[in-house]
């Protein structure tokens, strides 16, 4: 499995302004098949943190897709609750509470 350097690396070269998400995970995922989402996201704010070289447009895109991926899920994009959450929202309402 490539390294987060290395994963961060290739984020380096291969990003571009207005890339979408997904298009930058694919072309990542070119170079590193066995790279997990989670993977992808942290090489994004490690290149974003350790060694910015890229134009300063495909730094915003590379941070735009680090945030907005970075609680979300491969399938469907929606962030998940941890199953402690789930249980307090849960048990909130059996209260009569609303979950906020």
């Amino acid at each position: 499995m490539a390294s987060i350097e290395e994963i961060a690396a290739t984020l380096r070269t291969i990003v571009k302004p207005g890339m979408k998400p997904k298009a930058l995970r694919a072309a990542v995922r070119e170079r590193h098949p066995d790279a997990h989402k989670k993977d992808i996201v942290r090489a994004a704010f490690y290149a974003l943190t350790e060694a910015p070289q890229t134009g300063e447009a495909a730094l915003a895109d590379l941070h735009s897709f680090a945030l907005s991926e970075r609680g979300s899920d491969d399938t469907d994009g929606e962030v998940k609750l941890s199953k402690k959450r789930k249980k307090k929202n849960h048990a909130s309402r059996a209260d009569g509470h609303a979950a906020h």
